[in-house]
């Protein structure tokens, strides 16, 4: 039991976490309970400095102790602090999402497994490894159409849009963004339906259709202020956006207002020195308006901003400022932007340039005149013959490159479009088997409901009948959007399927017994459903006729291919077998079926009665197929 002072330590840590981040150690948690840490670890996820290491620190305590749903809770705090924080590469965040995954997958929480689906994407999409997250995404949207989840699949409809817009799919960003707007706000989910307008707002104005790029904004603006106003970062990124639109649009001046209130907003959230990158938009259309000195001001800024958080590559931003500079007449410091684009490449051939003017040079002052002009001579030549090898080179591997990039853009491109149609069949497809089974299970249904209002016992027995036939039909279409091969039935596991089906229509379960005395064996849909229908017909016969008086009994089924081109079928019961002087029972519609369907797969019968019924079929393949 946890005394009274250990109690009032653990509130304590727990109401300073808010108030002074910094002064909390990992050390204090050494003696905390897991649960405790994990509870604290998603408190404080967006500012402690502490989380990341008492997340360490609690993951290397729980291991090997505690359950696979504490260890994914662990890493599943750890990932979202990295994803929130970005110190490290989003590598790092995919790494423990894909751990939160592996332990999530050991249970039974599809709607865990399928939140963590599009937890992983999201972090692949941030990582701008598109197909991997287009792949873990797609995995995602049928679990939450199956769970009826409308909040995950409108979120997974959002960062799917999300996804298309990064790859400059602006009608598709557009299509699926529209697909999660009503489940959104069906759900009430006002923080995601404000972000997902980003995606309206971007798409809309890379299409061209600006006014519907502001009406997307003014959504926005408007869910912000009046469903979330604790997300005070949905306006931030509404008007930075906006602005965007604005700019292509070349309305500068409402552009300008929308820049400007971004970084302000943005000011009053988190403070003037991390939100100065913010202001190099301001700069770009001061620029556009041809107010140098006011551009000068806000791109100096924002590129010392960037400077300091160590992102070198902003050459946009350079080649701004240098215009400012050259603008209001400095031209040196315009040089000196300038100048920062410079590869590597001359710098180092300057470098060596000067040397072997140096070398000239001391050779000349040391007395000997001769030697040096003469040396100069061969070093000049020398670097001439550099210079314009060096520019041979860098010339044939420019245009080298450039072909590359070429054929490896189109061949990423169309590998990209092949993957992501395929993706849409392949859940398209799921879809038509899943309508049909629900289709076949509502005749099922109707056939169940007629039967029971009758009252003559041949006329029931063949509607029971006719129910099992339909079971077994969509048993084959619930195993295919099940599985993960759209094309093919594992025969085994659908037997046992069936024959649970069939046992509990005659509610025979205590008295008979199926087995399925087999390998697990594929086949394709074509082959498996007649072969489905004829093993119904034969357990059918065997629960009616078999066993009679309550008595008990067993039957097996076997389904074994000898060789490529054969299928060997076999079905056999302990019953009382056949008496052949016996009047024949039923309405033979059974029988007349079996011969049918067999002579459908090429195939013939063999029926033995010696100690209950065996009846064996042999298929050929090739023709059945």
């Amino acid at each position: 039991m946890k005394t009274p002072i250990f109690s009032f330590l653990l509130a304590f840590l727990f109401y300073t976490s808010g108030q002074s981040q910094n002064f909390i150690t990992s050390d204090a948690f050494k003696t905390v309970s897991i649960d405790s840490c994990i509870s604290w670890m998603k408190a404080n996820y967006k500012n402690s400095n502490s989380t990341h290491k008492i997340g360490l620190q609690t993951l290397k305590r729980a291991q090997n102790k505690e359950t696979d749903s504490t260890l994914a809770q662990i890493h599943e705090g750890l990932s979202t602090w990295h994803a929130y924080n970005g110190i490290f590469s989003p590598d790092s965040a995919v790494y423990h999402t894909s751990k939160v995954l592996e332990y999530y997958k050991k249970g039974t929480d599809k709607k865990k497994i399928a939140d963590t689906y599009e937890t992983l994407s999201q972090n692949y999409l941030k990582a701008r490894e598109l197909e991997k997250s287009q792949d873990v995404l797609f995995k995602a949207i049928p679990m939450y159409e199956e769970l009826k989840d409308d909040e995950g699949l409108g979120s997974a409809y959002r960062t799917l849009g999300v996804l298309y817009q990064v790859m400059k799919d602006y009608n598709k960003s557009v299509e699926y963004t529209n697909k999660a707007i009503p489940l959104l706000e069906k759900t009430k989910n006002y923080g995601l339906l404000g972000m997902a307008q980003f995606n309206l707002i971007i798409s809309y104005g890379e299409l061209g259709e600006f006014k519907k790029a502001y009406q997307a904004t003014e959504y926005c603006l408007e869910i912000a202020e009046q469903k979330v106003p604790e997300e005070r970062f949905i306006p931030v990124k509404a008007h930075s956006y906006r602005g965007e639109v604005y700019v292509r649009a070349k309305d500068y001046v409402n552009a300008l207002k929308d820049y400007i209130k971004s970084w302000e907003l943005c000011v009053a959230i988190i403070g003037e020195e991390r939100c100065a990158t913010y202001r190099t938009e301001i700069g770009q259309v001061y620029l556009l308006q041809k107010d140098y000195l006011k551009a000068l001001n806000h791109l100096s800024a924002g590129v010392e901003a960037y400077e300091k958080k160590g992102q070198t590559t902003i050459i946009q931003q350079y080649d701004d400022l240098s215009k400012c500079y050259a603008n209001l007449g400095d031209f040196e410091n315009a040089m000196l932007y300038k100048e920062k684009a410079h590869t590597n490449s001359v710098q180092v051939l300057q470098e060596r340039i000067a040397n072997l003017e140096s070398e000239a040079v001391i050779k000349y002052e040391t007395g000997k005149k001769d030697e040096a002009i003469a040396s100069q001579e061969v070093l000049i030549q020398q670097k001439s013959r550099v210079q314009t090898l060096f520019i041979i080179i860098a010339c044939l591997l420019a245009v080298l490159l450039i072909v590359l990039l070429f054929f490896f853009s189109k061949n990423k491109k169309t590998t990209q479009l092949i993957k992501v149609k395929n993706a849409e069949n392949e859940l398209l497809l799921k879809e038509i088997h899943h309508r049909v089974k629900n289709n076949l299970e509502l005749v099922k249904s109707l056939i169940s409901l007629q039967s029971a209002e009758l009252e003559d016992s041949a006329t029931k027995d063949a509607m029971i009948a006719s129910q099992n036939r339909v079971q077994s039909m969509g048993i084959i279409h619930q195993k295919l959007y099940q599985g993960d091969n759209l094309g093919c039935i594992d025969m085994k596991d659908y037997f046992v399927n069936l024959s649970d089906g069939i046992l509990d229509t005659f509610n025979a379960e205590d008295k008979v017994k199926i087995e399925c005395a087999m390998d697990q064996l594929e086949l394709d849909v074509d082959t498996a459903v007649p072969i489905g229908l004829i093993v119904n017909e034969l357990l059918t016969n065997a629960l009616k006729y078999a066993f009679p008086e309550n008595s008990k009994g067993k039957i097996k089924i076997s389904l074994s291919k000898p060789n490529s081109e054969t299928l060997t079928l076999k079905v056999v019961d302990n019953g009382v077998g056949k008496t052949f002087d016996a009047s024949p029972k039923g309405t033979g519609f059974g029988s007349q079926l079996i011969k049918l369907l067999t002579l459908q797969l090429n195939g013939v019968m063999e029926e033995h009665h010696e100690n209950g019924t065996s009846v064996s079929f042999q298929f050929k393949t090739k023709t059945a197929a």
